[in-house]
């Protein structure tokens, strides 16, 4: 039987950080992390007028896994709360066993490992719980730091997609990286 998160979205815990699923509550450190314009640079968000929207985002997030659309959680380090958010973006079970990851982290945050440690998390639980073989990434070419991001976990950078994106500065090109289960199986980092 295919794995179903039917809403479900469990709390993953790493050494230094929590998985969680994420609350209306999120709302203002998502809503400052979501429209920094370092952490906008190169990423696919939506624009997001005020606080209330960044509410409405994180209700549509948490309905995409009630429609077995997505997983979205929010990166919650102890000491200082919720840093970011990362999620399945979208998985296929039966005849390809794939899914796509996204993430995004506060800028005060950057350089501490924090993202890595997340993916970490989700990697383990995409394969080992929801049974899948191939997990992507789609990065915008510009971004050298989610590039030697995903080299570092063991992701192969398959190609550059040509304007695979339409954004509000026209069509953009993303490079698509993978890893594959058994690649997976044998990197150091798998401990989480």
């Amino acid at each position: 039987m295919s794995y179903q998160c039917s809403g479900n979205i469990p709390e993953l815990e790493g050494p230094r950080i929590r998985l969680r699923p994420l609350e209306e509550g999120d709302a203002p450190a998502l809503y400052a992390c979501w429209t920094d314009e370092e952490v906008r640079k190169y990423s696919d968000l939506p624009d997001l007028p005020d606080e209330a929207a960044a509410a409405e985002l994180i209700r549509l997030l948490n309905r995409l896994a009630a429609t077995e659309d997505g997983l979205r959680w929010g990166i919650l380090l102890p000491e200082a709360g919720i840093i970011g958010s990362c999620g399945l973006n979208w998985w296929q079970l039966e005849g390809a066993y794939r899914g796509e990851i996204g993430c995004e982290l506060a800028k005060p945050h950057w350089g501490k490992g924090y993202m890595r440690e997340a993916i970490g998390l989700m990697l383990g639980f995409g394969y080992r719980t929801m049974g899948l073989n191939r997990i992507e990434a789609l990065t915008d070419p510009r971004n050298e730091r989610a590039v030697r991001l995903f080299g570092s976990l063991g992701f192969t950078a398959e190609g550059r997609l040509r304007q695979y994106r339409h954004t509000a500065s026209g069509f953009q090109d993303a490079l698509l990286h993978s890893l594959l289960r058994e690649e997976w199986e044998q990197a150091e980092y798998n401990k989480f």
